[in-house]
């Protein structure tokens, strides 16, 4: 399996067969639809708005949000969805003294930009690709510059700046200055620690040492039951994805990793201040697929549960790109088999 991991990097690692059993009295589990709302019936309205060219409703829906992490999600769904650009002008037009259309045409430039690059490693991206992706952003960036420009304090655009930097290739600390002016309006941001985190990535332009140091940091800075700890998850997913195939078991199954996931996971999902945000499955998700591959299944049955039939597109690629849903299926099918066997 061959999956594309960022600028120019490929890696291959088998899927562990030997594992994939389960109990013959427990059918297959038929895999669940990845719904990109996410299970929220905010972002599903949101969702039919933005296709229905809505904008007077969109930007009354997303006027109505005001949680710094509520927005940032709420924004990334208006990103992800397809045609905005078409005529997020007249919405412009329309109100040109108010920042927010200009913020979601900002934010949807950053995924439509990434669409034109497509997955494939750099060899595998043609120039007119490149070409493609280059001018999309560089507009992203000047829409959200205006927005920062015009209201410092948007958290969301400073987001987005962010997730723009690893693509611009800004500048550590360029990067650094746009995730010190969100957590400087909101320390706990989610989705900009996310972000910042993997521009810390080896496969990015950090290092395995600077994505763990950061993830840890800020774990241990968050409050209880914030869903910072996270970050130590995904650390740990990424450095998996980034050893050699014969390292990767080992690695991910060792006691002190599996203790690491375990109190990540008390410290956030399973501690009693927790409460669910809008956009919950997808750190959800991330801790089933690193109990699922450190082979925790008690853990990762738990984690399932709460799921339910939440699937999640990422991380699930990252072990199968053409079918992160069968993929989830199989290895909830695998934890609910296992989950009264302790780790070995």
């Amino acid at each position: 399996m061959r999956v594309d991991i960022g600028e120019g990097e490929t890696v291959m690692w088998p899927f562990r067969k030997k594992r994939i059993e389960v109990s013959p009295e427990r059918p297959a589990s038929t895999a669940p639809p990845i719904d990109k709302a996410k299970g929220d019936p905010g972002a599903a309205w949101l969702r039919s708005a933005l296709r229905q060219r809505n904008w007077t409703a969109v930007r009354d829906f997303l006027g109505s949000v005001e949680h710094p992490d509520d927005r940032a999600f709420y924004l990334g769904v208006c990103a992800d969805v397809e045609g905005v650009q078409d005529w997020i002008e007249d919405w412009i037009a329309a109100e040109p003294h108010s920042t927010l259309p200009m913020l979601v045409r900002g934010c949807h430039g950053v995924y439509w930009a990434w669409e034109a690059r497509g997955g494939a490693t750099a060899e595998n991206t043609s120039q007119s690709q490149f070409s493609g992706f280059f001018d999309r952003l560089r507009m992203a960036e000047n829409c959200l510059d205006e927005v920062v420009d015009r209201d410092p304090e948007d958290t969301t655009a400073w987001t987005f700046l962010v997730t723009a930097a690893r693509g611009r290739q800004v500048g550590r600390e360029e990067a650094t200055h746009r995730f010190a002016e969100v957590i400087r309006r909101h320390p706990t941001h989610l989705i900009a620690h996310q972000q910042m985190l993997q521009f810390l990535c080896r496969k990015w332009f950090g290092s395995t040492e600077e994505m763990f140091d950061f993830a840890r940091t800020a774990a241990a800075n968050a409050p209880a039951g914030s869903m910072l700890p996270e970050l130590v998850v995904v650390a740990h997913i990424e450095h998996w994805l980034d050893l050699p195939s014969e390292e990767k078991d080992p690695y991910i199954m060792s006691a002190p990793v599996r203790a690491e996931l375990r109190a990540a996971a008390e410290q956030s999902i399973w501690h009693p201040e927790y409460r669910r945000r809008p956009g919950w499955p997808s750190p959800f998700n991330s801790f089933a697929l690193a109990f699922s591959f450190a082979e925790d299944y008690p853990a990762a049955a738990a984690v399932f549960d709460a799921i339910g039939d939440n699937v999640t597109e990422w991380p699930w690629y990252y072990s199968s790109g053409s079918d992160p849903a069968g993929r989830f299926a199989t290895w909830r099918d695998i934890a609910y088999a296992n989950r009264n066997e302790p780790p070995r």
